[in-house]
C-alpha cells in the first residue's frame, strides 16, 4: 500500500472478488503505522503527502535502522534514509543489495524518481565547504522526482562568479541558496529573482559563525523579501520543502 492508486486498485478488486475480505484486511492493517516498539512507521505518509516516511538515522543503532529499512521495503520501492554513515550503508548492502549511497550527501535508497514536469530547481552553494549540505538537498529532491541544477562555489567573495549564471537563475521555478560563514549569499540572490528562495545556514565558518547561528541570523533578517529559512545543515528540509513547491 505505498501509493493512492494501489489503494484504489485494492478497493477494486475487493468489489469484483478477486481477493478475500480476509485479504483486504490484512494489507489495510498496518496502513495507518507499524509499531515496531521501538518506532513507529508512517506508512500512510505517501498518502498524505505524497512520499513516504524519510528517516533518519543518527542516533539509530545499525539493527533498529535494519529493522525500519526492511518494513519500508515490504510497501514501498523507495526508502529515504539521511544522516547515515558509510558503515552502516556497508552493513545494512549485506541484507538488502539494491541500495545506493551518496557519501557527500550521506543518504541510503533505493531509487531516484523520474521528473513529473519540465520545472527545475537551482541549487546555489556559497562555497566548496558548503558542497555537502547541498548535496543532501539535490539528492533529496532527485529522489522526490525534480529537476535539479546545482552551482558550488558562488559565494559574495566573489560576486562576479554569481552575475554570470543570471540566466540559470532567472530560468529556476525554485532556488535554495547554502551558505555559512556570515550567510549573505541569500539576501543578494533574493533581490535579483521573482522566484522564492529557500535559504541554508551551515555550519561552515570560523568562531563568530557560533556553528552556523550568524548565517542563520543573517538568513532571518534578510532584507530581500522571498526568503524562508530552514535549519542549520538541514539540506533535507530545504529540498522537500523546494519539492512542495515545485509540484
Amino acid at each position: 500500500m505505498d501509493s493512492k492508486k494501489s489503494i484504489k486498485k485494492l478497493l477494486e478488486d475487493l468489489g469484483r472478488k478477486k481477493i478475500t475480505a480476509q485479504k483486504a484486511y490484512a494489507l489495510l492493517r498496518d496502513l495507518p503505522y507499524k509499531d515496531l516498539n521501538f518506532a513507529r512507521l508512517d506508512h500512510h505518509r505517501v498518502l498524505r503527502k505524497g512520499f513516504g516516511e524519510a528517516v533518519y538515522c543518527e542516533g539509530k543503532s545499525p539493527g533498529h535502522v535494519k529493522k525500519i529499512l526492511e518494513e519500508i521495503l515490504k510497501r514501498n520501492a523507495h526508502c529515504l534514509f539521511t544522516r547515515a554513515s558509510k558503515s552502516l550503508y556497508e552493513y545494512l548492502k549485506k541484507f538488502h543489495s539494491g541500495l545506493k549511497y551518496n557519501e557527500q550527501a550521506r543518504i541510503i535508497y533505493t531509487r531516484k524518481e523520474k521528473p513529473r514536469n519540465k520545472k527545475r530547481v537551482l541549487i546555489l552553494a556559497a562555497g566548496t565547504s558548503d558542497i555537502p549540505v547541498a548535496e543532501e538537498a539535490r539528492l533529496t529532491l532527485q529522489i522526490m522526482g525534480n529537476r535539479v541544477k546545482a552551482l558550488y562555489d558562488v559565494g559574495v567573495a566573489g560576486i562576479h562568479r554569481l552575475f554570470d549564471r543570471l540566466p540559470d537563475i532567472s530560468r529556476a521555478n525554485v532556488i535554495i541558496v547554502v551558505a555559512g560563514m556570515e550567510g549573505a549569499l541569500a539576501s543578494v540572490v533574493a533581490g535579483l529573482t521573482d522566484k522564492p528562495v529557500i535559504a541554508v545556514p551551515t555550519s561552515v565558518g570560523y568562531g563568530a559563525s557560533f556553528k552556523g547561528i550568524a548565517p542563520l541570523l543573517t538568513m532571518l533578517n534578510c532584507c530581500a523579501p522571498g526568503v524562508s529559512v530552514v535549519n542549520i545543515d538541514n539540506g533535507f528540509g530545504a529540498g522537500y520543502f523546494a519539492s512542495l513547491i515545485n509540484k
